[in-house]
């Protein structure tokens, strides 16, 4: 079967786009062909895969990580979704996309660069262990604590969509993505857990280290960003809008105190187009 897809990065978190009216897969081989694809030697390259398919109601975008897994929601995927419908057509520069059974309206700003500025609603961060999830007894996991071998770490536990696990720290310099691994497949976390590493630098802005599930370290993260912020305002260390600074570059988050929706802004940028036999 060949598979026609476009590629994509936001800070070099990259993702391939497969379109379901052009590219037949059966969705029970979408996991199969995410892992193959994926593959940095043998496929294409890529920490995930978008599947875009559509229907007289909605637009549907669907995620899978670079290991074959389903991933409940991505904030750079949602933002690569909806440029790659808008360099379709240019006329239309505001999409509702539905990711994880939620609807998201993301818009195209500005020309920026090699790519575009998009900006996209994540919804209202979630702290209770029940909606993450987490295995506790405690109703929250706000600077608690999480032991990893013999070590106690202090976490924050919440959902932006897909669950998250922030801590804070004085710096990078530390084997972090072990420790992200680590914490990744805790037994608390019956879905696993993206984690994120956070250096505060100022009230409106944080560093972000990004352990991604199913994908490993990634150059960026939209949700990873949210939750950074999110925790950190919950914390006491951040404002409510923030620059999130990765290796890569920056995205910016707001949420918004009267709402409690949280908006994601930053750039993606178009890769290339093929054709993958599977």
């Amino acid at each position: 079967m060949h598979v026609s897809y476009d590629k994509y990065h936001a800070l070099f978190n990259d993702f391939i786009v497969v379109e379901g009216k052009e590219s037949r897969v059966p969705q029970k081989k979408w996991g199969e062909l995410a892992q193959k694809i994926c593959h940095r030697r043998s496929g294409v390259g890529a920490d995930g895969v978008l599947y875009l398919t559509s229907n007289a109601a909605r637009r549907q975008v669907d995620i899978y990580n670079a290991d074959g897994t389903w991933a409940e929601k991505s904030g750079n995927g949602l933002r690569i979704a909806a440029l790659h419908e808008h360099l379709k057509d240019k006329r239309t520069k505001r999409f509702d996309l539905n990711m994880g059974d939620v609807d998201h309206c993301v818009s195209i700003l500005k020309k920026s660069g090699a790519g575009y500025l998009v900006r996209t609603s994540l919804g209202s961060p979630q702290f209770e262990t029940a909606q993450i999830p987490v295995k506790s007894k405690s109703r929250y996991l706000i600077n608690a604590p999480l032991k990893i071998g013999d070590v106690e770490l202090p976490v924050t536990c919440l959902s932006v969509g897909n669950p998250h696990t922030v801590l804070l720290v004085d710096s990078f310099d530390f084997d972090w993505q072990t420790m992200g691994a680590e914490i990744e497949t805790h037994r608390d976390f019956p879905n696993q857990t993206n984690v994120e590493f956070v250096k505060v630098v100022s009230r409106h802005k944080i560093q972000v280290a990004d352990w991604e599930r199913g994908a490993g370290a990634t150059g960026s993260s939209g949700t990873g960003a949210a939750a950074a912020v999110c925790a950190g305002v919950v914390l006491g260390v951040v404002n409510r809008e923030c620059e999130v600074v990765f290796e890569t570059g920056s995205l910016h988050i707001n949420w918004d105190e009267d709402t409690d929706e949280v908006a994601l802004t930053g750039p993606v940028e178009y890769i290339a187009s093929g054709d993958y036999l599977f």
